[in-house]
């Protein structure tokens, strides 16, 4: 199943209340709201899928637990961006100094805050354009470095601040840069 876009007329919009008691009120569902409104209903991922998106978590959490760069976060967390969007990534960070600005209630609900890093994981039910145009969403609100990566195509699509993207081709290494400096990621492992 792909994931579902629907767009609701302006006067339909929910609010950030509304979406969140939406979510709610929808457990088993995942849902992200686009900058216009529009609302994606996100498809379940395949086995293959959720296991690379595990061996990604862990390869971040081995990591921050060394370097102590900050907060990450899975696919379940969402985020709250200035041009209204509420989208979850499939892994993120925040540095510690950024997210030591949130308040305790802010951290508890929607993240209000853009990433400083993101990473996609393209999976069979996600669209390309989709993709792309989420990742520069992404890009527009703040995020520093973004990663869109889709492996049945090997190819990776990395996004710096006030650049075009950059399309990389084959499974090689992926460098944190100077967002997370040190950090490499060998995308042959996730086959």
């Amino acid at each position: 199943m792909e994931s579902i876009r629907v767009h609701l007329p302006e006067d339909l919009r929910m609010n950030d209340d509304e979406f969140t008691r939406f979510c709610q009120d929808n457990p088993d569902l995942k849902f992200e709201r686009r900058k216009n409104g529009d609302i994606v209903f996100m498809a379940n991922t395949g086995g293959e899928t959720g296991n690379n998106n595990f061996e990604l978590n862990v390869t971040f959490g081995i990591w921050n637990r060394e370097v102590k760069f900050g907060k990450f976060f899975d696919s379940s967390t969402a985020f709250r961006l200035s041009d209204t969007s509420i989208m979850s990534p499939d892994v993120s960070a925040i540095s510690q100094s950024r997210w030591d600005e949130l308040t305790p209630e802010q951290r508890k609900k929607i993240v209000p805050i853009c990433p400083d890093f993101v990473l996609e994981l393209r999976s069979q039910s996600d669209r390309l354009k989709d993709c792309l145009e989420k990742m520069d969403d992404w890009m527009d609100n703040g995020c520093q470095l973004g990663w869109l990566i889709d492996l049945s195509n090997q190819i990776t699509y990395v996004y710096r601040a006030k650049q075009a993207p950059q399309q990389i081709v084959g499974l090689g290494l992926l460098s944190g840069e100077d967002v997370l400096p040190n950090f490499s990621l060998d995308l042959s492992t996730l086959l």
